[in-house]
């Protein structure tokens, strides 16, 4: 493939597996752990402990078939609807979810999601219990209005999304109506939950070379401003590695509440 051609996530497609392996895996070599896996749950579980987030339903809209951010959430929220862009990351999300063969191996980050919320002694517990609450999983649709379509969910308390809006999103005016399409899912006085991946133009999963719009805190904080989202708390963590799959400089949390 050429290395200056970029797919897109949600036309494309992309090798789930080998994307999991990259940036979230317990391998030796995978040097992402700090950014992908420690920032986003120990974020996730911060803004939930404080009780900042409340209510039953909650959504997540992120890239790939990831499942580590969710275990705090499951603490908090009974009810989890999951969307997705892929067939195949549905399917393995459901073999995760079912505990069938093949399933993708997450221990460690049951394990690092026991460690910070300090229940190290309830890791079977803490599976179970995320299983439980994911009630769907279903195929999302940027192109629709209703990106569940043909289902209509409920409004949601609560919406988590990582990494997702800067893949589907060619420039500023579609990361807006992308955005706004999310926020349309939740309730009045719910909150979007956002990590996002800044200053990045391309990331790897297999050999393909995938497209990422480029944007830096103060675009996304402005975003959320445009469009009726108050900012609750936000966080940035500078790069933690060295790698040229991906060319990101930070990891952005950021919290917006939607106007009552």
């Amino acid at each position: 493939m050429d290395s200056t051609t970029h797919k897109f996530y949600h036309v494309h497609g992309m090798d789930s597996r080998s994307h999991l392996d990259l940036y979230f895996s317990n391998k030796e070599d995978m040097v992402f752990a700090e950014d992908t896996l420690k920032f986003p749950m120990a974020m996730i579980h911060y803004q939930l402990c404080t009780g900042r987030a409340e209510g039953t339903f909650m959504i997540d809209i992120s890239i790939g078939s990831l499942i580590h951010h969710l275990y705090s959430v499951s603490n908090s929220f009974k009810k989890i609807v999951i969307l997705k862009f892929q067939e195949k990351c549905i399917m393995e999300l459901n073999r995760w979810v079912h505990d069938r063969t093949g399933a993708y191996d997450w221990s460690h980050t049951s394990s690092a999601a026991a460690e910070i919320e300090g229940t190290r002694d309830q890791l079977q517990e803490k599976e179970m219990r995320l299983r439980s609450s994911i009630m769907q999983i279903l195929k999302c649709d940027f192109g629709q209005e209703n990106i569940s379509s043909p289902v209509l969910l409920p409004l949601a308390n609560c919406i988590i999304s990582m990494w997702i809006l800067e893949v589907i999103s060619k420039n500023e005016d579609e990361y807006l109506k992308n955005l706004e399409k999310i926020i349309k899912l939740l309730k009045p006085g719910g909150q979007l939950l956002l990590i996002a991946v800044l200053d990045t133009t391309y990331w790897f999963a297999g050999a393909e070379r995938f497209h990422c719009f480029k944007c830096n805190e103060e675009f996304v904080k402005n975003a959320f401003g445009k469009l009726g989202l108050s900012i609750d708390y936000y966080s940035v963590q500078r790069r933690c590695n060295v790698s040229d799959i991906i060319d990101y400089k930070a990891m952005l949390f950021i919290v917006g509440r939607k106007g009552e």
